[in-house]
């Protein structure tokens, strides 16, 4: 028997509406818990949670120590958030979160009706990484490849092949949302890849950055000139890798 999902509904304070919400998660079987706007009540929950639901209102979003901290939990331990709350609450909580930790967000006054039915389907089948984008390697450079990977593990769905072969046949079965492609690879190189990728329909329209180990203007000038989504150096540092990939997720 699948366990029992638990959430705790993160308030500014334990109210009517607060206490009537847990009550309607407790009707499809999701344990509910009223949680004030400390971090150490946080603390007490975060292993006992899937789920924090965030009731938002001008206190909650003037806790940003507390945002921080929940963002923090929710990447580290893969919990998700669901937000309930104004657009313009919205905005202001999400300087503080991710939206890859956002689950859902339900505008008040709450469709209580949608968001139960939401909330089953979160029940059935929802996964952490379900939120996470996905990224395909593609480098004929294990060691490289796996280093990658494990910097970008924590944020993002990453699969790895070691060949141009391998990643067209890796395609015709999986989706992806972008391609971060080695230009040098032997028998097949990331330029031949590249050419495939963009004759076939189903992938024709997926994102691809280079990868190069080169960065005279001359090499550079070269993969420019196959019109990529962008480039990277591998001497790239990990804090700039996730600036360059935030931006362009963002974008």
């Amino acid at each position: 028997m699948a366990r029992k999902k638990k959430t705790a509904i993160v308030a500014s304070a334990d109210s009517f509406i607060i206490r009537g919400l847990g009550m309607k998660l407790k009707t499809v079987d999701i344990d509910a818990e009223f949680c004030g706007l400390d971090i150490l009540e946080l603390q007490k929950r975060e292993d006992q949670v899937d789920m924090f639901v965030v009731y938002l209102d001008d206190r909650v979003a003037a806790e940003t120590d507390l945002l921080v901290y929940l963002k923090s939990v929710c990447m580290q331990k893969e919990k998700v958030v669901c937000l309930i709350g104004s657009k313009e609450e919205y905005d202001v909580v999400m300087k503080y979160l991710v939206k890859e930790m956002v689950w859902k967000w339900f505008e008040r006054p709450l469709d209580m009706e949608k968001f139960l039915k939401e909330i089953q389907k979160f029940k059935a089948n929802f996964s952490f990484d379900s939120l996470k984008k996905n990224i395909l390697i593609v480098d004929d450079d294990l060691d490289y490849m796996h280093m990658i990977r494990e910097w970008l593990k924590e944020k993002y769905k990453v699969s790895m092949v070691n060949s141009g072969t391998q990643a067209i046949t890796w395609l015709a079965k999986n989706k992806v949302d972008l391609i971060l492609l080695d230009y040098e690879m032997p028998v097949t190189s990331g330029p031949q890849v590249l050419e495939m990728l963009r004759t076939e329909p189903d992938t024709k329209n997926i994102p691809v950055m280079f990868l190069t180990g080169k960065s005279d203007r001359e090499s550079i000038m070269k993969v420019l000139d196959l019109k990529p989504t962008g480039y990277l150096l591998k001497s790239i540092k990990r804090d700039e890798l996730f600036g360059k990939l935030d931006d362009f997720f963002k974008g």
